[in-house]
Formats: C-alpha cells, sequence, structure tokens
C-alpha cells in the first residue's frame, strides 16, 4: 500500500493556508487527501481556518467565534500570503465541501476540529448533522487534539473514522484507541521520530512532513499517510521510494 499524501491546510506551502486557492493546488498536485480546521463563527457558521484568531493569516483581528460569517467575509484571507492572491475570502465548510464535489474527489477529507482552546458549543453536532445531510463523494476522516469532541462525533457518526492529534502526550490517544473509538494517531512528526517503534499496531499520518528527509522515514517505514504542506513535493518522493 502507497502511503497516502495528506495536503496540511490545502497546498499551504504554496497558496494561502484553508483558502480556495490552497485546496485547488492540493487537488492538481494529485493529494491522495484533504486535512482542514473547522471553528465557530458567532452566528453558528462552520468556518474553515486554523488559528482561533483571524489575525494571523487576514486583514483582520479578534477571535472567529466573537465574529458573524458576514464580518468574516468581509475580511481579506491572501494578501498578507502574497499580494497575488489579494480578494481571496474565508471559506465555510459548505463551500469546500461543494468544491471538493464539484472537483469529484473521492480521497481522504479530514476534517480537524478545532476545539483544544476553545470549546465552541454544539460543534460536533453541527458538523455531524451537516455530513448526515450531505452525500460526499470522498472518505471523510474526524481528528482534534481534543478528546471528548472525538468521542462525541463517535457517539454521533460511529460509521465514520476518527483519528487522533497529539504533540508528545499520547495518553489520550491510547486510551481511545483501546476503546475503539479511533482508529489511529495523527502525531507530530518530531514525535514520530523517537517513539514510533514503541506503538503498538495503529494507523500513523504524522505531521507535518515538509522536509524530503522526513518524508522517505515515513514512505520507507510505509505509514498509512503523511500530512504536509508541500502534496507536490510528496508526490515526487514518493515515487522515487514506493514507486507510485
Amino acid at each position: 500500500m502507497l502511503t497516502k499524501v495528506i495536503a496540511h491546510r490545502g497546498s499551504k506551502g504554496t497558496r494561502p493556508e484553508n483558502t480556495l486557492p490552497a485546496f485547488i493546488a492540493a487537488l492538481e498536485d494529485g493529494a491522495d487527501g484533504i486535512e482542514t480546521d473547522v471553528h465557530l463563527s458567532q452566528d453558528g457558521h462552520l468556518i474553515i481556518m486554523h488559528d482561533e484568531q483571524v489575525d494571523r493569516t487576514t486583514t483582520g483581528t479578534g477571535y472567529i467565534q466573537d465574529l458573524t460569517l458576514a464580518e468574516l467575509k468581509q475580511l481579506d484571507a491572501g494578501v498578507k500570503y502574497d499580494p497575488a492572491y489579494v480578494g481571496t475570502r474565508i471559506p465555510t465548510l459548505d463551500e469546500v465541501v461543494q468544491l471538493l464535489i464539484e472537483r469529484q474527489f473521492t480521497g481522504i477529507f479530514n476534517l480537524e476540529i478545532k476545539t483544544n482552546k476553545i470549546h465552541y458549543d454544539g460543534i460536533e453536532d453541527l458538523v455531524a448533522d451537516y455530513f448526515k445531510h450531505h452525500s460526499v463523494p470522498f472518505t471523510l476522516v474526524y481528528s482534534s487534539f481534543y478528546g471528548k469532541s472525538i468521542e462525541r462525533l463517535h457517539i454521533l457518526q460511529p460509521e465514520v473514522e476518527s483519528d487522533s492529534l497529539f504533540k508528545a502526550k499520547v495518553q489520550t490517544a491510547k486510551r481511545l484507541h483501546a476503546q475503539h473509538i479511533v482508529l489511529g494517531y495523527h502525531p507530530d512528526m518530531r514525535w514520530v521520530r523517537f517513539h514510533w517503534f514503541l506503538l503498538p499496531k495503529v494507523q500513523l499520518r504524522p505531521w507535518t512532513v515538509n522536509t524530503a528527509r522526513d518524508m522517505r522515514f515515513c514512505y520507507r517505514h510505509h505509514f498509512a499517510g503523511l500530512i504536509t504542506d508541500y502534496p507536490g513535493l510528496a508526490r515526487q518522493i514518493r515515487q522515487q521510494v514506493q514507486g507510485g
């Protein structure tokens, strides 16, 4: 089995992260999967962005939870990356899903529930309800650093794969795996370098795998996947190591 190349926030290394141009670039690079993050706006809309605040990647300031969809849509999410992307907007979950449907994407869609810092009330129910009412061509995978979000989603959609995210503390991931709530781990690549061989047989998709050296490491050990800012490069190196 080939190690799956999963584009981190889209093709984050070559486009403004978590924007439609980033997801389009990832698809054009032949990514096997798309990884992205979801928050909740003040008026209850599912918003695609990594940070809890809009400051780093947009022309605005403040927390997503304090802004309405209309206010978020006024912000420019591309110009800070490069003036060529001026006018790029923050997408909603539905806009990303509709893009993937339009492009007939059949790979992995890894949606991280961003509840480890702000526990958005009811976000798991809103996400699950969305996918229960939308037929999609791709394979849905949930992940989170926050164990309670994973447990809630497992109750709501036990048929959907869930995976545990962590940087260094693996205890929650081990518990959820033992309880058959998560199928695999999404650990920090730096942690993987020193600990992967101590793990039980578990599906691994490390993040963020951006160097050729780390990519080759993942391919040589035949991990299930790797999450990278550079899906195009990862595909090239996979061809060299795994032949596909």
